[in-house]
């Protein structure tokens, strides 16, 4: 029996073989033929979930089909950094120790987090093994290697020089404990919070204005008041002011038509220094620009006796006192949208600070040159998010206050002199002085990723064809890669990233096609959590079923553009779809010893002629699904030749041909090769057991050719279809008349093409051996006094006469007498015409639907009894 716990053993052999790297197929390259595909890097700190496992899934699928199909072929692993992610897990572990990274000091905090990589990172490389992936792992890559650095470093001088870097201050999204983030790293939840509405007095009056916040402490930092020019109840008070609660300090009232004047009181406060659209408000009408709080959100002398507290910690004291002061109109509850940290989950505040951003304009190319056709999205519609969110681009914002990640290459000497440099400098170009400062801050995460379809091969570095990482024909040869497997959900994150970061870098799109696929879902469609408890771990299922069945179902599952819904009843039908394939294989070793490999000349008997022109169908539908990242259609069609077509019928039709095996041996071998890509360790196993070798000593599986589409015997085929419509059939007639496992004397069939009996009569054994019948008539007319079954192409009829049908005559007889009762008596109630008058008319509508049904159940029976009794 097929063992899963040899798939560990089976992937230890091929990759110490070097099967999966990039010649690792060298027996059967082609020239000319190169295929890419770039592993997304998931974090150093993270562990395989079931939307790695799809993905991997996917991406292994196809460089394993490209690899057998004879391309030269690289699957770049690699890991990420993960700035923000890792940074907290070696602080947190630091505190509790009782040390800070403060404590510690830049260089010696460097050196934990790189101890920590050492020993804890890339578990979920681990995990990936067991799935069974096939990346070249020589050239697994870091985001902090050295070749990446320099890749990063030479990227960030060249968009520098050429102005699409640039260092402003800015309003940016800032978390107070991880720094600015870019917008897409800010996550937007549903908060149940409240709305303060709070009185401004008119400076020299008693009469006041209600502004309504959901961020009170902001106030301390207004820097005018806002009405909507069109706004009749404020148009006498534009110009005037108001004085702000609590503080000797008085705001002037403007105008805008940005105010909507249907919500709230129509009043708005303006805080430029702390609100995105507060921003451009103060940026338009040249208003001060007031920060009240430092970088950890400590409020500042702007802030009355509230100075040295924490913003959001000072909220609720900051509110007491201004109703203390009958500064506060209301209070009511208000639901909103807040911002929060991806990584630390902390509110995210709009905040003002000098920051490094890279210029939309780098996006302008990359635009152009997708909407030309450079690249192509599986599923196509992926192209419209792609355009709105590139179109609608704001400068990305790059620089990060960590220490972990790529240190910005910037330096700025005491002669005010700043530049950027790939090397690390020895003075100032300017002044020759030695007293000059590197930038402490680091690059986002996704700056160095965004280059990964191209650092990988060794872009940036001067001397790479002397690595043994990379060599000079890497990029020649697999950029652009030929596709890019990942999550729509990154698609902003990542995918645009490296689209115009590596059009700006080489001229050319990074991938030819990307396919996104969907969410894993559960059975219900809901999104995976720990706290519905509906949590797949891909490990803990690969230990309970096998990589190969866990692949196999995701496949299977994979529609372009829908949510994969993931249970454990898709893999038990899996599993038995194993069990199926392992029980064909032991049928065959019954029957012969070994199976040579095929070749289409050997293929003599005619049900073998049968199975593999079906097998070459199979082969060609799977290569066009698989061409066109239509992976469940794939599966789906494997799984059918292999279940329905080979064991359902080749196996059974081979009992009336045991000459066929032989041949059929060779074919399920071949198929086994077809499947590999999705199955990689059962078929490995099977091909071996029934060549009666071992992959011990002879190559595996995955590097012999892919089969290819040969040839489709249609008259074959159609005579086959006939034969096995005629089982089918005389099977459904014996179950009438409760025979179905018995053997009868004869049947009769009647062909709807009659041309086609002669030849259907050269197959007859096929029919008598699994129909169970000692004899088969074929006939042009109907047979009396017989039981009869209708198909597509043709009758079957059963002689009842010599058959002892009392049974089942007596059951259809108690049918026939129960329904005519019912019938009777539902018929005269209805012939009631005061029923009918006084009755609901959905009653009566249901009486008529329910009579009319009684009356075609009875019609059937008659039928048969008829036919039965001749």
């Amino acid at each position: 029996m097929y063992d899963k716990s040899l798939e560990k053993e089976y992937y230890t052999i091929c990759e110490e073989r070097g099967y999966f790297e990039i010649d690792g197929n060298k027996k059967i390259q082609q020239k000319d033929k190169y295929f890419c595909i770039m592993m997304p890097p998931p974090n150093v700190t993270g562990v395989l979930h079931i939307g790695h496992a799809l993905t991997c899934t996917l991406q292994d699928i196809t460089t394993r089909y490209k690899r057998m199909d004879g391309y030269k072929t690289l699957y770049q692993p690699g890991l990420d950094h993960a700035g923000i992610a890792t940074q907290n897990v070696v602080e947190k572990q630091l505190l509790t120790q009782g040390i800070t990274k403060e404590k510690l000091g830049r260089e010696e905090f460097i050196k934990k987090v790189w101890e920590w990589k050492e020993q804890s990172g890339g578990t979920i490389v681990k995990q990936m093994r067991i799935l069974g992936i096939t990346p070249a792992w020589s050239r697994l890559r870091f985001t902090m290697d050295e070749g990446l650095v320099n890749a990063v470093k030479k990227a960030f001088v060249d968009l520098y020089n050429k102005k699409l870097i640039v260092r402003d201050n800015y309003m940016v999204n800032w978390c107070t404990h991880d720094g600015a983030l870019s917008d897409i790293e800010v996550e937007h939840k549903e908060n149940q919070g409240k709305l303060y509405h709070l009185r401004y007095f008119i400076k020299n009056s008693k009469e006041y204005l209600i502004v309504a916040t959901t961020r009170p402490e902001t106030y301390f930092g207004d820097s005018a008041i806002m009405v909507n020019p069109n706004d009749q109840r404020y148009k006498h008070l534009i110009g005037k002011e108001v004085e702000l609660p609590l503080l000797n300090r008085s705001v002037k009232i403007i105008a805008d038509e940005y105010v909507d004047m249907n919500f709230g009181t129509g009043v708005v406060k303006v805080t430029p220094a702390h609100d995105i659209n507060d921003y451009e408000v103060g940026l338009k009408h040249k208003l001060e620009f007031i920060t009240i709080f430092d970088e950890k959100g400590i409020l500042n002398h702007h802030c009355l006796n509230f100075q040295g507290k924490e913003r959001l910690e000072a909220r609720n004291e900051i509110v007491t006192y201004l109703q203390e002061q009958g500064f506060i109109e209301k209070i009511e509850d208000y639901i909103n949208q807040v911002g929060y940290c991806y990584r630390c989950k902390n509110i995210v505040e709009p905040y003002i600070s000098k920051q490094w951003f890279v210029k939309n304009d780098i996006a302008k190319e990359s635009i152009q040159k997708v909407n030309l056709g450079g690249s192509k999205f599986y599923p196509s519609h992926w192209i419209n998010s792609f355009n709105a969110w590139m179109k609608d681009l704001r400068n990305w914002c790059i620089s990060r206050q960590l220490w972990w990640g790529h240190q910005i290459p910037v330096y700025y000497c005491e002669c005010s002199h700043e530049w950027a440099s790939e090397e690390n400098p020895q003075c100032c170009p300017k002044c020759q002085g030695k007293n000059f400062k590197q930038d402490p801050d680091v690059l986002d995460t996704w700056f160095s990723s965004g280059l990964w379809a191209m650092s990988t091969l060794g872009w940036g570095n001067k001397d790479w064809g002397k690595n043994t990482l990379w060599n000079d024909d890497d990029l020649k040869n697999f950029y652009p890669n030929s596709l890019l497997i990942t999550g729509f959900d990154i698609l902003f994150f990542w995918v645009a990233r490296m689209m115009f970061q590596s059009t700006n870098a080489l001229g050319d799109l990074p991938f030819k096609d990307i396919y996104l696929h969907a969410l894993v879902k559960d059975e219900q469609g809901r999104k995976m959590s720990k706290s519905l408890g509906n949590v797949i771990d891909p490990v803990e299922s690969i230990e309970e079923y096998s990589s190969d069945i866990l692949r196999f179902t995701l496949a299977l599952l994979a529609i372009q553009g829908r949510d994969i819904k993931l249970s454990n009843d898709k893999l038990l039908q899996v599993r038995n779809f194993t069990n199926k394939l392992y029980n064909a294989s032991k049928f065959l070793l019954l029957n012969e010893e070994s199976f040579e490999d095929l070749n289409p000349k050997n293929i003599k008997s005619n049900l073998a002629q049968y199975i593999y022109s079906r097998f070459n169908i199979c082969v060609k539908e799977v290569r066009e699904n698989l061409d066109n990242y239509r992976f469940n259609d794939a599966a789906n069609t494997l799984y059918r030749f292999f279940w329905d077509e080979f064991c359902d019928w080749g196996i059974e039709l081979s009992k009336a041909e045991k000459s066929s095996i032989k041949e059929l041996g060779s074919i399920f071998k071949e198929a086994l090769k077809l499947l590999n890509p999705f199955m990689p360790f059962i078929s490995e196993y099977l091909y071996h057991e029934l060549s009666k070798t071992s992959i011990h000593t002879h190559d595996s599986i995955m590097i012999t050719k892919y089969p290819i589409f040969h040839t489709q015997n249609k008259d074959i085929e159609e005579l086959f279809n006939i034969i096995i419509e005629s089982i089918i059939s005389i099977r459904r007639a014996k179950t009438l008349i409760e025979l179905g496992n018995a053997k009868i004397q004869k049947a009769y069939i009647k062909l709807n093409d009659s041309t086609l009996e002669n030849k259907v009569k050269d197959y007859s054994n096929f029919i008598i051996t699994l129909a169970k019948c000692e004899e088969i008539h074929f006939t042009d007319n109907n047979i009396k006094q017989a039981i009869r079954d209708v198909s597509e192409n043709l009758e079957i009829f059963i002689p009842t006469q010599d058959l002892d049908l009392s049974g089942i005559l007596n059951r259809l007889n108690n049918q026939k007498n129960k329904l005519e009762k019912d019938f009777n008596k539902l018929n005269s109630m209805m012939q009631n015409e005061k029923f009918i008058a006084n009755a609901p008319s959905q009653v009566v509508e249901q009486n008529k639907v329910q009579l009319s049904n009684i009356k075609s159940q009875l019609d059937k029976i008659y039928e048969e009894i008829s036919h039965l009794k001749g």
